[in-house]
């Protein structure tokens, strides 16, 4: 789900069951990051993509600036079920990728991985915390949040917002276009 406006390339480790069937990223029901999303002000309404993402969520999150890929493009039931070495090759399909999108726009969109565990192993560096990375990737700003499937029993929809609201400060957001905190909360 990439496009020529990505200013927050947001990188998922990989595609579970139901998110491939329905084609739609982070769909499983249950999955914390549209609503975490939402509550930081990055989207203007709560999506649910349970059944697949719509036009108008599409164009929505084209809007916004935001685009979704994975490390891998494997669909299994759970993240640990990938080998080291595909996490790895995703590292690097992932810089090549941000090389594209740099050239086609001439501007670095900012790079948030969900999920430590995967990113510790795709980036050799098992040391890495949750947060901003002294790293880049192809240039990019790089950052690392929480994985927020329910499996991850560290975090809430508040805790997961907090964070997205701390990667969001950095992204170079088109004049006019607020990152208020949704009503509400």
């Amino acid at each position: 789900m990439l496009h020529d406006a990505v200013r927050l390339l947001i990188v998922g480790v990989n595609p579970g069951l139901w998110t491939a069937a329905v084609n739609a990223p982070f769909a499983r029901p249950g999955n914390r990051f549209w609503p975490s999303l939402h509550r930081a002000g990055l989207t203007d309404r709560q999506l649910d993509v349970t059944h697949g993402l719509s036009d108008a969520d599409a164009a929505h999150l084209r809007e916004r600036g935001i685009g979704i890929t994975n490390l891998v493009a494997r669909a299994s039931v759970r993240a640990d079920e990938l080998g080291a070495e595909e996490l790895r090759l995703g590292h690097h399909r992932l810089e090549g990728l941000v090389q594209g999108l740099h050239a086609g726009t001439g501007r670095l969109p900012v790079v948030a991985v969900a999920g430590i565990t995967a990113f510790r192993t795709a980036w050799g560096d098992r040391h890495a915390q949750l947060g901003r990375q002294e790293g880049r990737v192809a240039g990019a700003p790089l950052w690392v949040v929480p994985q927020p499937s329910g499996l991850n029993a560290h975090e809430n929809i508040d805790t997961l917002a907090d964070k997205w609201r701390q990667v969001a400060a950095e992204v170079d957001w088109p004049a006019g276009l607020s990152r208020r905190r949704p009503s509400g909360r």
